[in-house]
């Protein structure tokens, strides 16, 4: 199940989908066609066969008589997944054949781990053709240190948070990318934030915590807004974490969720209410037991 963090990712670039080609050519160094438009297309890849792929986002970049002339299928991975190296040449074929353009995967992997097994050659065959994804990870993101320059390319900042916020600089980092978020709108500093934070180890919490206190008390106000983002975050994690204990208790008991009900655990935002449901699992036969 996607998390809010791999969802945030994705709307980044649906809000923003000039990012991704503006990415392959200042990161990748790749020469993207000369384009008048860029936008978000279907996700949705319908094959022959009785599968549905499904992308996390389909960018379509035309030129300025209307012609397709780049594809950029965008995927958020957070984990190793075999399966991808299979439906990720899906996407490229499959999208290729409809639009009749060049076609790219662009992965978003904040892991390094991830990222280096993401950007391997898929062999589709005896040696004879590969695919080569273009991953989006802590070896091609720059570390974005210097707050002037972050909020010039807020996006680029918390997408270096991400790759970078536990490193050795990942304080600076992440600092950096915190002055760019104060330029925002709460929603998108908010969702942004999560992501960032989500993504830091217990360490570099602690020490973001520290420097937010430290500036409290000194009375400084660089960082008004990320007490309570902080604050937001944790409960939406715990709220999170209680959906998943819920889902997974569901699922050992055999306990099957109509859409809607699913649709209903996961809007629930009432941690007393999640707390209930999880103890109703225990002796009940149907979802109308335990969402009572």
């Amino acid at each position: 199940m996607p998390t809010l963090e791999h969802n945030a990712l994705v709307e980044m670039f649906r809000e923003h989908p000039e990012l991704a080609p503006h990415l392959l050519a200042t990161l990748f160094h790749v020469e993207v066609p000369p384009h008048a438009s860029v936008a978000v297309v279907e996700s949705s890849l319908e094959q022959l066969i009785p599968v549905e792929f499904r992308a996390d986002l389909v960018i379509e970049l035309r030129d300025v008589s209307g012609a397709l002339v780049l594809a950029i299928v965008i995927e958020v991975q957070r984990d190793m997944d075999p399966d991808k190296k299979f439906s990720w040449p899906t996407y490229v074929t499959v999208v290729r054949a409809k639009k009749r353009c060049g076609t790219v995967v662009l992965v978003i992997a904040p892991d390094a781990g991830v990222a280096a097994w993401a950007a391997e050659n898929i062999d589709l065959g005896l040696g004879l053709g590969h695919v080569e994804p273009l991953v989006l990870g802590p070896a091609v993101v720059p570390e974005s240190t210097d707050p002037a320059d972050a909020e010039k390319d807020a996006e680029l900042a918390v997408l270096s948070a991400v790759a970078h916020g536990n490193g050795p600089n990942g304080l600076t980092v992440v600092k950096a990318a915190l002055v760019a978020l104060g330029r925002l709108d709460q929603e998108h500093a908010m969702v942004y934030f999560q992501v960032i934070w989500s993504g830091l180890r217990e360490p570099m919490r602690r020490a973001l915590e520290a420097l937010v206190m430290e500036r409290q008390i000194e009375g400084e106000t660089t960082f008004p807004f990320v007490r309570e983002l902080m604050d937001r975050s944790k409960r939406e994690g715990k709220l999170e974490g209680k959906r998943d204990t819920l889902l997974r208790l569901l699922a050992r008991a055999g306990i099957v969720l109509g859409e809607s009900e699913r649709e209903r655990v996961q809007a629930c935002t009432d941690m007393a209410t999640l707390d209930r449901w999880i103890d109703n699992v225990l002796g009940a036969a149907t979802a109308i037991e335990v969402l009572s």
